[in-house]
Parts: C-alpha cells; structure tokens; sequence
C-alpha cells in the first residue's frame, strides 16, 4: 500500500508568494492515515519555501535533492531546478519518481516534477495533488475578483479544494516569502513628512 499526501496551492501577488497544503496522508485508495502531516516546509535558511505531492517516500526524496542543488548552487532557485531536472534526462538518477512539488523564493515561482518537469506557472497561481484542480480553479477565480493578499487567497482556496477532494482535508498549513511592495513603500512617505517639518522650524528661527 502506498501512502500519498495531496494538496498543494501557491499564489504570488504583490511581492509576497505563499504555499499552502492540507494535512491529509491517504494510504491506497480509501484509508486517511493522517491529518496533520506537514507538507509545506522552510528550507535554505528559511529563504525558499516549497510544498510537496505525490507518494510520500518520493516527495522526501525529491525534496532532498532539491535542497541539495540549493546547497551547491549558493540558493539560486532557477538554476537549482533546471540542474535537477537535468539529471532525470541524463538518466543519472536511476528512477521517475511518482511526486510533484512548487517551490519559491522573493522572485521566483516553480513546479517540479519527479520526472524531470520544470514550469514557471502563468499569472502567479498553481497548485498540485488530487484536489489540485479545485484549488486552482478556487485561486484564479479568487485572484481574478477580489483584492486579497497571497496567503488568505491560497488559504480559501485549498479549503474549498477541501470540501471537494476526499484526498484534501482542511488541516491547512501555510508558508510565506516576500514581502509586500505597498507596505515597503509606505515609511517613504511617512519618512518625508517629517523631514519637511523641521525645515519649516528651522526657517522661522532664521526669519527672527
């Protein structure tokens, strides 16, 4: 029997992209066997994100040799997932392995296969697992007509996909790297507001 973890959901908006997956392990077809695993992780000294689906011996794997080619490649997302999947094409790996995963830093978002796939999601939403789809119909239509930030969109998302999925349950963990472009801008203003109001001090002193 096989166990497989199942769903994954990313959204990237205004410079902050957030990974959210569901807690649910299902061994073979018909059997939950956990509802808090922990599919979502930090990884690279917290500055790159990923969550994983699929057999769950395969994710562990293919999640360590991606922080494996982090390590080598001094963090450089990019780099690390195209040098990875030039391994599954020269055959150096040995196997296919049966599981997907979404990875990113402040700038980059991707999905990785086992199978050697590297694909930089249109529009800054993707999703993967059994209940992928759901999620992913959720998040686009969420993204498309509100204004919610990254993590409440892919938050929302995976608990509808929940709701729909009988491999996804509503155990949702998520995890976050950026930060938002308005918010960074605003002490900008606040900075120059007060430097406007000693010069206006200091010339009345001058006038007296």
């Amino acid at each position: 029997m096989e166990f497989r973890g199942t769903t994954i959901c990313a959204v990237k908006r205004n410079g902050v992209t957030a990974i959210a997956g569901d807690g649910q392990v299902t061994m073979g077809e018909s059997v939950i066997f956990k509802n808090t695993a922990v599919k979502v992780r930090r990884i690279f000294g917290g500055k790159v994100i990923l969550g994983f689906a699929g057999s769950v011996t395969d994710a562990f794997a293919l999640t360590e040799r991606f922080e494996g080619m982090l390590n080598k490649f001094g963090g450089n997302l990019m780099r690390s997932a195209v040098e990875l999947a030039e391994l599954w094409r020269s055959d150096k790996v040995g196997r296919k392995l049966d599981a997907m995963m979404i990875t990113a830093d402040e700038s980059t978002l991707l999905i990785l296969s086992g199978t050697g796939e590297v694909i930089e999601p249109d529009e800054g939403v993707c999703a993967i697992g059994s209940g992928g789809n759901y999620a992913l119909a959720a998040a686009r239509a969420l993204y498309q007509e509100t204004d919610y930030d990254a993590e409440t969109i892919a938050r929302k998302a995976l608990k509808i996909a929940s709701e729909i999925c009988v491999f996804t349950n509503d155990n949702i963990r998520c995890e976050t790297v950026g930060k938002n472009e308005v918010n960074a801008t605003m002490p900008l203003v606040n900075d120059t507001e007060s430097t406007k109001k000693p010069r206006a001090k200091r010339a009345a002193k001058k006038e007296d």
